[in-house]
């Protein structure tokens, strides 16, 4: 389609953080590129380059599902036809909905079809709700649509539920909500060599500080490491080594059978079940003995 018919036709769209790109989010997303092809338009997804609260609330850190290129490459394999993200600054926050869906939407973004989540509120200071979308668009030329909340089996899909079930260790809960497992990505920096005493050498993770990580425990993992495509199976350890009276909360992935040099290298970590919370041993032997039970549940998990 040319430039010109999209701008006559307009986009079906839908705005939002969208952190994680969960099953919800792609619930909506799925409506709104059905509406779509049904209509001979084009589908949109409107995002943000930061959180709105980074911007609204000086303190505020975000603990996030997904940092922005992550979301922006999950959301472009959703199918949408154009994945738009708007820099979220002082000026944006400070316009009204009504003005937004104007100079935003209509006139910068030729979006003729709007879906809103069913609990998504936007302009300033969040003060309008659905109805008044309704009646701005209808003056804007804007057709405005509720979405669905999406609640498979009773289980509540969102955004916050996914962070709470990760910082209780949850991570197969969260990856049923989100639809693939949870993931981190690290650069490998050195460590203390505890593991290497151990015979299980570790690799000692530098994640993004934006990003969520679970609570403290260890995981089965798979492992990636940048440019290959070879999955890779391990186990994590999050924690601050209690055992060897660390302080430091720190992020090591042991990856089984495996010698190969990783410093300084780029490593994707996808979370399966969380084996065991982390607690101190009596001796290094013995958490040598429960690391070997560590790895032998790590296969068993992963190589049923």
């Amino acid at each position: 389609m040319k430039e010109g018919q999209i701008e006559e036709k307009g986009f079906v769209a839908t705005i939002g953080f969208f952190d994680g790109v969960h099953r919800g989010h792609r619930f909506l997303i799925d409506r709104l590129t059905e509406d779509a092809r049904q209509n001979g338009m084009q589908s949109m997804v409107i995002t943000f380059d930061k959180h709105p609260r980074q911007v609204l609330q000086a303190d505020y850190r975000p603990m996030l599902l997904t940092t922005l290129d992550e979301r922006i490459e999950l959301l472009e394999q959703t199918g949408v036809d154009k994945c738009e993200v708007l820099t979220f600054d002082k000026e944006l926050a400070a316009l009204s909905a009504r003005t937004f869906m104007e100079r935003v939407l209509r006139d910068r973004l030729h979006v003729r079809r709007l879906y809103i989540g069913y609990d998504h509120r936007f302009g300033h200071n969040r003060t309008e709700g659905f109805d008044d979308y309704v009646a701005y668009g209808r003056e804007l030329g804007i057709a405005v649509e509720r979405s669905d909340s999406y609640s498979p089996n009773g289980m509540k899909v969102s955004s916050s539920a996914v962070r709470a079930l990760l910082e209780e260790g949850k991570t197969d809960e969260a990856a049923q909500c989100l639809g693939r497992p949870y993931g981190l990505h690290g650069t490998v920096t050195n460590g203390e060599r505890i593991g290497r005493k151990l015979g299980f050498p570790t690799a000692n993770l530098l994640t993004d500080k934006e990003k969520l990580i679970p609570a403290a425990g260890v995981y089965a993992v798979k492992v990636c490491r940048e440019g290959r495509q070879e999955m890779l199976p391990g186990m994590m350890n999050i924690g601050t080594r209690p055992t060897f009276h660390g302080t430091q909360q720190t992020l090591e992935v042991h990856i089984l059978n495996f010698n190969d040099n990783l410093y300084d290298c780029r490593l994707q970590v996808f979370f399966g079940r969380r084996l065991r919370e982390e607690r101190t041993f009596d001796s290094a032997e013995a958490l040598k003995t429960q690391l070997e039970a560590d790895a032998a549940a790590v296969r068993k998990l992963l190589f049923p």
